[in-house]
């Protein structure tokens, strides 16, 4: 295997690394053309042609990588629509299934902090490609995809046009228009210095309040990553918006760095996570659009989501941690919605693929039609479900990977029997170790596949609840 293959692992949703150490220009060009041969092998005879469309976010340098890309897959014998400006990884999830091309090669490190790179490789159908097609690219690092004795030609597209008139063709946009113009509702957008900026703008006019606009590829030390810790200019904004006008709807949408997850803040400052939201358009997607089909939770996923799915006699089915599995089974079967714990949220009616664009177009429509505010809407279906409870998670960093396989062998050893004075009365293992306790709360324990990480997941009655069982589970851990 060539040296700079060595190391190139695909995790949940692609290959990403440190810029200049891991993710390198001479190692994605030796990715990308196997990328797209196994595009070609596993697609090529559906769409019967050889183009791959090309993007990339606002990262550091990511539209020279995005150039690197579109070079080397040419070279190879591809033509490929290579984006003319950044736009969200699910604008070029749909180009590729709207332009039947084999897929597209993305140039993203989603919701990492700065210092990162990576690779997302998309299917023809719109959506991440499955586990073993990963698999496969990683089998042929040992290849070199020889030079085509006539290259393939790099056309250059607008990826935002068509992608937008999708959206708007999905909601009432109208509607949704008319509300903030008239100001009934006042919408902040915090697009993280990501690939969503411009975004509602283009949808819904310039009255969207837009903040961390700006590229700022270090993230301003942080991560665009759509958690609390990074939200303080938008829960400031928020708040002073909020004593100017203490009435009226007000809502804030956050957007990962690569726009293919969502969160919100509601009107009274409230952070308000995918677990809070997929409830919400669960009910308004079945109640007022007359949606219906399967929901599709990952096993992270809060138990309020069959509860709501069960008021409207909607099956549930339950996926390992991963967007790319909620994604097979809208192939498999007819989903209303699939939806993970950290904001990937994706419709059956779209492409299998998560968009935090229509998703948060979906939460605006909710709050208009149902004229309230997002935790009054969480709080109506608490009561109709009789369910309350409290979602928090933790990510532990180990102090190295033998660290890591003592713990894993340990679960496998001596499972537990009773977490925070509570007894275990179940554990599911497909993804992780999920225990549910007497009280019907439940933690589950996950290691990360590519580093020393312990991730903790816990939903409980109460916030006092789900801190003492993750601090349980951290003392564990240590």
């Amino acid at each position: 295997m060539p040296v700079a293959a060595k190391s190139i692992k695909f995790g949940t949703d692609g290959w990403r690394g440190v810029i200049g150490d891991d993710f390198t220009f001479e190692r994605l060009a030796l990715v990308a053309p196997i990328a797209a041969k196994v595009l070609f092998n596993t697609y090529g005879t559906k769409v019967g042609n050889r183009t791959i469309v090309v993007g990339y976010d606002r990262r550091f340098m990511a539209e020279d990588f995005a150039q690197k890309v579109a070079d080397v897959v040419s070279a190879v014998g591809f033509d490929v629509l290579f984006s003319e400006t950044y736009a969200p990884t699910p604008a070029f999830s749909w180009a590729a299934k709207q332009h039947n091309a084999l897929g597209a090669l993305v140039i993203t490190a989603s919701h990492n902090p700065g210092q990162y790179l990576g690779l997302k490789v998309k299917s023809a159908y719109g959506g991440s490609v499955p586990p073993e097609v990963t698999k496969e690219i990683e089998s042929l690092l040992e290849e070199e995809v020889p030079p085509a004795p006539t290259p393939g030609k790099i056309y250059k597209f607008n990826p935002w046009e068509s992608y937008c008139q999708e959206l708007e063709s999905k909601v009432n946009i109208a509607k949704i228009r008319e509300a903030i113009t008239s100001n009934k509702l006042t919408v902040f957008a915090d697009v993280m210095h990501g690939a969503a900026a411009g975004g509602l703008a283009m949808l819904l006019g310039n009255e969207v309040r837009e903040i961390n606009s700006d590229r700022d590829p270090t993230f301003e030390g942080g991560a665009p990553e759509p958690l609390p810790k990074y939200l303080s200019r938008l829960f400031g904004v928020m708040k002073t918006h909020r004593e100017k006008h203490p009435t009226g709807l007000t809502v804030g949408l956050v957007f990962d760095g690569d726009c293919d997850r969502v969160a919100a803040v509601d009107s009274a400052g409230n952070f308000l996570s995918s677990q809070i939201l997929i409830p919400i358009l669960i009910d308004h997607l079945t109640l007022r659009r007359g949606f219906s089909g399967e929901i599709v939770k990952t096993v992270s996923g809060s138990d309020l989501i069959p509860r709501v799915a069960a008021l409207h006699k909607l099956s549930v089915f339950e996926t390992p941690v991963g967007y790319k599995y909620i994604a097979d089974r809208m192939l498999a079967s007819q989903v209303l919605l699939g939806g993970e714990e950290s904001g990937g949220i994706g419709y059956g009616s779209h492409i299998p693929e998560r968009d935090a664009l229509l998703s948060a177009l979906y939460v605006l429509e909710a709050i208009i039609e149902s004229g309230l505010d997002l935790s009054d809407y969480y709080r109506c279906l608490q009561e109709q479900t009789d369910f309350t409870s409290a979602y928090d998670r933790i990510d532990l960093p180990l102090a190295s990977m033998e660290v890591r396989g003592r713990l894993l062998e340990q679960l496998q050893k001596e499972p537990l029997k009773e977490i925070s004075r509570q007894a275990v009365i179940d554990c599911q293992t497909i993804d992780g170790y999920k225990f549910r306790l007497a009280d019907q709360s439940w933690l589950m324990i996950r290691f990360s596949g590519t580093e020393p990480v312990l991730r903790l997941y816990c939903e409980a009655p109460t916030l006092q609840q789900v801190h003492e069982t993750l601090a349980w589970a951290k003392q564990w851990a240590e």
